[in-house]
């Protein structure tokens, strides 16, 4: 990484980027990881991992030139953190438990707040769901589902009756009402949502299947009553 960035004979590319332009493919890697891992390829979860990987190398490179931390540093401090969440482990301390050294690390930091940690570029669904679950532990929180489903039909009314200005704040609300919802139901809305995108892939995939090229040519009708056909077949 260093010779790819070196201002004389490196890649231009490389060398004109920083964090920020970097943070997007990071994020894209760490998805393509869990993908192999969803498919059972274990060969290109090797590749996927030096992927993100070589993320690691590249962001400390960067901070490595602007003097801030160098790789090193890096792997020292998860060495240390690990080391320190596990004293029962690599000491002779007790184990507090891991929720528990976790919320003494937090408290440690300028941001006293309960939310304090949960990254601004987690997905928003999975965001939702740390940030409701923190919520919770301080006892701000439904006493059981029924709670935030009718919140739904409250947001839900909302949205229907929300002028151009409001109707993107509204559909969030109504979101978070059923991220919040599932988590009372225990279902975990990420993996909810991506077997519903693998659901509606297959199925789709399997309609243009059907259909052929002519697919595309298709009414709308004729489309539906092919998508029941195939939802039939899945059953």
């Amino acid at each position: 990484m260093a010779r790819l960035r070196d201002p004389e004979h490196g890649c231009d590319w490389d060398g004109a980027q920083t964090f920020a332009t970097i943070a997007p493919y990071t994020i894209e890697e760490a998805y393509e990881v869990a993908d192999a891992i969803e498919r059972g390829d274990w060969a290109d979860l090797k590749d996927e991992l030096g992927d993100l990987l070589l993320q690691a190398v590249f962001h400390s490179r960067i901070a490595e030139e602007a003097g801030l931390f160098a790789l090193p540093d890096v792997v020292a401090a998860i060495s240390d953190k690990m080391e320190r969440r596990h004293p029962h482990i690599f000491g002779d301390g007790p184990n507090p438990g891991w929720e528990a050294l976790k919320a003494a690390e937090r408290a440690a930091r300028p941001d006293a707040s309960a939310l304090a940690g949960v990254a601004t570029g987690l997905p928003a669904l999975l965001r939702a769901e740390k940030l409701q679950k923190r919520a919770a532990r301080t006892g701000f929180d439904w006493p059981d589902a029924s709670g935030p489903r009718a919140k739904i039909d409250e947001e839900l009314a909302e949205v229907e009756t929300a002028g151009p200005d409001e109707l993107e704040s509204e559909i969030g609300d109504l979101l978070f009402s059923v991220v919040n919802w599932a988590r009372h139901l225990g279902v975990d809305p990420e993996a909810a949502l991506r077997s519903a995108n693998a659901k509606f892939e297959c199925r789709f995939r399997a309609m243009e299947g059907e259909a052929g090229e002519a697919f595309a040519a298709l009414s709308l009708e004729d489309k539906e009553a092919l998508w029941a056909a195939v939802k039939r077949s899945a059953a």
